[in-house]
């Protein structure tokens, strides 16, 4: 539970309220998958967030991270510029493609790999997780090919 400052004991909104952290000031010293950078912006020891981390992540062209997942932690990533796709499962078995706009969502512990399917433009994206740790597992997996392309299909949203 969160506590409010109180100006009866020398806190105030002004060193415990909202924090901007500047683009130039992301911090690179954070958990590392191999293909991708990560960076932080929002987390516990730099602005005293307790229940989410946030920063970005950029893969080169033509590149892919290793696989791994985050533990018990909900991962949301938004893409800015480039084509994501994901590949996830026990050997990376299913593969779906985003877009600039479009919001990936990763369960806990589930498996994946993030290619940019992009070979000449970096693949950037913004990552908020459910937790201020930045819990990374990488794993050694053979992956499957080719991989079984999944597409959100539900009644507003048919097979495309």
């Amino acid at each position: 539970m969160t506590t409010q400052p109180n100006p009866a004991t020398g806190d105030n909104w002004r060193h415990h309220g909202v924090r901007v952290v500047k683009a130039d000031q992301l911090d690179s010293n954070t958990a590392q998958t191999p293909g991708m950078n990560r960076a932080a912006a929002i987390d516990a020891a730099r602005v005293g967030a307790q229940q989410i981390w946030a920063g970005t992540v950029t893969i080169h062209p033509d590149a892919k991270t290793g696989a791994h997942h985050h533990g018990a932690l909900e991962s949301v990533i938004y893409v800015v510029r480039g084509r994501a796709r994901m590949r996830w499962g026990e050997h990376l078995e299913f593969v779906a493609e985003a877009e600039p706009g479009d919001f990936i969502f990763v369960p806990p512990y589930v498996p994946h790999q993030e290619i940019n399917a992009s070979t000449d433009e970096p693949l950037e994206c913004v990552l908020v997780r459910s937790d201020s740790e930045a819990v990374v597992v990488n794993l050694d997996i053979e992956p499957v090919e080719p991989p079984e392309a999944v597409y959100w299909v539900d009644p507003i949203h048919p097979h495309p």
